[in-house]
């Protein structure tokens, strides 16, 4: 008996394949007509970075560790901020796709969070290279860890993604409640006061919003070289793991009847 078609295709697709088509693609048409193209894409996030340390720098001259770990704070807000963003919308965004390939609708929603990984990446590394000419480069032990943060990161980011995504074909109002919590989450995680200013007995619930541990350990090591405990690490594996699993299950539930929303 021949096997069913449609199985058969999606057993022959290269995934990494048609991820990295639609990544380009994506790409291609958010700098289509730049004289400089691609180079945007990293150049944007290095200029930004320059401003901010130039402005906080000047304006916090006698405490210069507040100045690179707010500028690192905000480069990772800004990553969770733009990627849920764009991953809340991207099926309703490409839906012009859906039934006219043979890829995973999923694919969709991790290349919208491509843009935001290649900013985060291009600061992550003016941060450590800054680091490195005030002297205080990070070992091997910071930068993986660091690394894993970032991973994990993705994976909640990811995990949001796949269930918003087909949340926000049935309820258009979505992205502008996101658009508020995001924006006053910028003042819940502790980005521009230190959560040394909250009561202890409060610290919980400031890291129960997913951005504030990953800026936190990323801090911790890369700035302070102080690695978090195994608890810490394993709650944050914990809520990673959650946002993926969760964030699959709604998926799987909603994604066969999205094309009837779009």
């Amino acid at each position: 008996m021949r096997p069913h078609t449609g199985a058969a295709a999606v057993d022959r697709l290269d995934i990494a394949g048609a991820l990295w088509t639609l990544v380009r693609t994506d790409f291609k048409a958010r700098y289509h007509g730049t004289v400089m193209g691609f180079v945007w894409a990293m150049l944007k996030p290095v200029a930004m970075f320059l401003v901010l340390m130039s402005v906080f720098t000047f304006v916090f001259s006698n405490q210069p560790n507040y100045t690179i770990r707010l500028v690192l704070g905000l480069f990772l807000y800004d990553y969770f901020q733009e990627s849920t963003k764009a991953g809340l919308v991207s099926l309703h965004a490409k839906g012009y796709l859906i039934g006219r390939s043979r890829f995973p609708r999923w694919l969709l929603v991790l290349a919208s969070t491509a843009n935001p990984l290649l900013v985060i990446a291009t600061a992550s590394l003016a941060i450590v290279a800054c680091l490195g000419l005030m002297g205080r480069s990070p070992g091997p032990l910071a930068l993986a860890l660091y690394g894993l943060y970032l991973v994990l990161f993705g994976l909640i980011v990811i995990g949001f993604s796949l269930a918003t995504s087909v949340l926000f074909v049935r309820y258009r109002d979505l992205n502008q409640v996101w658009d508020v919590i995001t924006q006053a989450g910028l003042f819940v995680a502790p980005i521009i006061y230190p959560i040394g200013v909250l009561p202890e007995r409060f610290h919980y619930l400031v890291y129960l919003w997913p951005p504030t541990p990953v800026i936190e350990f990323s801090r911790s090591v890369l700035i302070e070289g102080v690695v978090p405990t195994a608890r810490a690490h394993a709650l944050l594996v914990g809520a990673a793991a959650a946002s993926l699993g969760v964030g699959a299950l709604v998926y799987r539930r909603l994604a066969p009847t999205t094309p009837e929303h779009l």
